[in-house]
């Protein structure tokens, strides 16, 4: 008897924390979807979204991992555009994604959605960021009421070693991957592959939903 393949769509799966979740996810009784800017997708455009998930059909899991850039700076100095335009990627993206992914989803399927801990730890300069978390937390729980019983969560990172850090002077990078190292409790800094066994939780997990999973090393209680 043939068991029937799940179905992945894992928008921003083509770096970083998505490719690490992809590469959990991929097996002989899968098939994952992969999709991002590289790919063509550009989450920011509703139409666009739309058109991919319809082209794919039923799914029963989906996983945004995509639109992590914002702008640093004080709510005085940052662009508003700028600022608009990395919510239109993250938050709206974010949105747009579960929006139409809730048409194709089954039953017992699952959303899980991308924060990061600036959406409860405040530090200066990152408004942009912690309101782009923190909203779509609280969407989190909205959607995991409206939505049910398709489960709906979000993973909130801490500092990861990723390529969200590479237009970063190479120095200063290094020396806010050491400081995080002596400062957090866990004395590391984590990588993708770290982050993505959180998803696959969320996502396997039957009793879990609106839950929003501090995978940070310990950076809201240091």
């Amino acid at each position: 008897m043939n068991q029937e393949k799940s179905v992945y769509v894992i928008i921003g799966g083509t770096s970083g924390i998505g490719e690490a979740v992809t590469k959990h996810l991929n097996s002989a009784n899968s098939i994952v979807h992969v999709a991002s800017r590289k790919t063509g997708l550009d989450i920011s455009d509703e139409k666009a979204v739309h058109h991919y998930l319809e082209s794919i059909g039923p799914i029963d899991h989906l996983v945004v991992t995509a639109g992590s850039y914002a702008p640093s700076g004080k709510v005085t100095d940052v662009s508003i555009e700028e600022a608009k335009t990395a919510f239109d990627a993250k938050f709206w993206g974010s949105i747009h994604a579960a929006k139409h992914a809730a048409r194709y989803l089954k039953p017992n399927g699952s959303i899980t959605l991308t924060t990061g801990m600036l959406s409860r730890k405040v530090v200066a300069n990152t408004y942009v960021k912690s309101a782009m978390n923190a909203a779509l937390e609280a969407v989190t729980k909205v959607l995991a009421k409206e939505l049910a019983p398709i489960r709906v969560n979000a993973i909130s990172p801490g500092l990861t070693t990723t390529t969200a850090y590479q237009h970063m002077n190479p120095l200063s990078r290094e020396s806010m991957y050491e400081s995080a190292k002596r400062n957090l409790p866990v004395g590391k800094v984590g990588d993708a592959s770290d982050i993505a066994i959180a998803y696959v939780m969320a996502m396997t997990n039957p009793y879990m939903t609106g839950s929003i999973i501090d995978i940070d090393g310990g950076s809201l209680i240091s």
